[in-house]
């Protein structure tokens, strides 16, 4: 129940204005002064402040510089009278929310009284939203004891409260966007937009039209005007997933936008200025696609100010455990299942460590997931992991097996085949796709399977 402080010095009216409120379901709290006001303010919880305008000692623009000053924060309504319009349009300019001129009718001040506390609401849970994202995104949550991770939270905390673009780097499932949103949520931005971009979802003209929005009629669809991702994203943050994926020809616009701050809409003439700082991240080395001429040089050196790059999690094993309880907490919790389970055991705790994860943590924590929607116990057991999980890491080649007089012509054949199965086993047996992974051709990845006699039509 919302609470309503009335402010008047006329004697009776705060309390019939209280009694009307009452019996539309608010509580209420009356005053004869701002001095009064302010002294219940320190007390109690109020929601929603009423006040008339011409008061001695303390008018309502003063006590609205006054609930200011005190960090009070609730829309201030003001009661006026005809001859002090222009003031309470002074108020307005002072931070109340709306006026309502005497003598009013009940309807209109109980819609007046719930428009203002809709706002408010509104604010408030925006507030709340903003609030869980930062704890949501602060550096607390971006797990990790490592070196690495150490280093990478040092770089984080100096770039973060700046205007500097940065380039992360890293394979897929690294947590590229998590560090993406910890730079916007502990920067000066941070109470503005944060606007993803997945950049290999869309084509070229898609691209721009999602970047740089469009004009009524600029193409067939364009029914209405649409403002694109950079003007969502003015005095934010822009985050630019996938960057290699980029066309060659909107990278040219894009270049153009990070120089002079001013895009078209596309099928536009007019200019439009823009403030928003650019975070991009890519899972491809932009160097090796510079040399390839699939990237611009200029645009790669526009953006790579300040660049970080994400270690695998094959590469920082002594997160694991930590990474582990995390996800075992967060999917207790969220799919209400494995309420008694505390952890793995020994089996799974060999397996987790000696396998690759080609996922990285998007991996492990899928593999959590569903390890804990089955689990029975009071510890994952390897029975609980995805079926195709344990046949992939199954296949692990670990130095240790090989034996020590191994000639290395049938190491590197080992090797090998074990990577194709992976691959096979990671694609779901789409050949292309696992010659992509391997970076071999189709025709050359057919080859090893007939060289290991390999059949493609089984899981391994």
């Amino acid at each position: 129940m919302e609470t309503i402080l009335i402010v008047d010095d006329e004697k009776n009216y705060p309390l019939i204005i209280s009694a009307l409120l009452e019996e539309e379901g608010f509580e209420t709290l009356t005053a004869n002064s701002g001095e009064e006001a302010l002294e219940i303010l320190k007390s109690y919880d109020v929601d929603l402040i009423l006040t008339d305008m011409k008061m001695p000692s303390m008018d309502g623009i003063m006590l609205i510089e006054r609930i200011k000053e005190n960090n009070f924060n609730m829309p201030v309504l003001m009661m006026t009278a005809y001859g002090t319009v222009e003031k309470a349009v002074e108020a307005m300019k002072k931070g109340a929310y709306n006026y309502i001129l005497k003598p009013f009718d009940n309807d209109s001040l109980i819609a007046y009284v719930n428009k203002a506390l809709e706002m408010q609401r509104i604010i408030n849970q925006n507030l709340r939203l903003l609030s869980d994202a930062k704890s949501k995104y602060s550096f607390d949550n971006i797990i990790g004891k490592s070196k690495a991770m150490q280093n990478l939270f040092n770089i984080i905390r100096k770039v973060a409260p700046t205007n500097a673009s940065v380039l992360i780097e890293g394979e897929s499932g690294t947590g590229k966007e998590l560090v993406a949103r910890s730079i916007h949520f502990n920067s000066a931005r941070a109470d503005k937009s944060f606007i993803p971009v997945n950049c290999a979802a869309l084509s070229e003209n898609l691209l721009e039209s999602e970047l740089f929005g469009h004009e009524k009629g600029a193409f067939t669809g364009a029914i209405i005007q649409k403002k694109g991702k950079f003007e969502l994203a003015d005095n934010g943050t822009i985050f630019f997933d996938e960057l290699a994926e980029i066309p060659f020809n909107t990278q040219v616009k894009l270049l153009r936008i990070l120089q002079e701050k001013t895009f078209e809409r596309v099928g536009g003439t007019k200019s439009i200025n823009i403030d928003a700082r650019i975070i991009a991240a890519t899972n491809k080395k932009l160097t090796e696609e510079m040399e390839a001429g699939r990237f611009r040089a200029d645009l790669f050196y526009r953006l790579n100010v300040v660049r970080l790059t994400l270690p695998p999690l094959r590469e920082r094993k002594e997160d694991l455990g930590l990474l582990i309880n995390y996800f075992i907490k967060k999917y207790k919790e969220i799919n209400n299942k494995g309420a008694d389970v505390a952890g793995i055991d020994s089996e799974v705790e060999r397996i987790f460590y000696n396998y690759g994860w080609p996922g990285n943590i998007r991996e492990l924590e899928n593999t959590i997931e569903h390890a804990l929607i089955f689990s029975i116990g009071s510890l994952i057991t390897k029975a609980d992991l995805p079926n195709s999980f344990k046949k992939i890491s199954g296949n692990a080649l670990r130095i240790n097996d090989i034996p020590s007089n191994a000639g290395l012509a049938k190491t590197l054949e080992a090797v090998e085949k074990k990577m194709i199965i992976r691959a096979l086993n990671l694609s779901g047996n789409v050949q292309t796709r696992a010659a992509e992974m391997l970076k071999i051709g189709k025709s050359g990845l057919n080859q090893k399977i007939k060289k290991y006699s390999l059949d493609k039509n089984l899981n391994f």
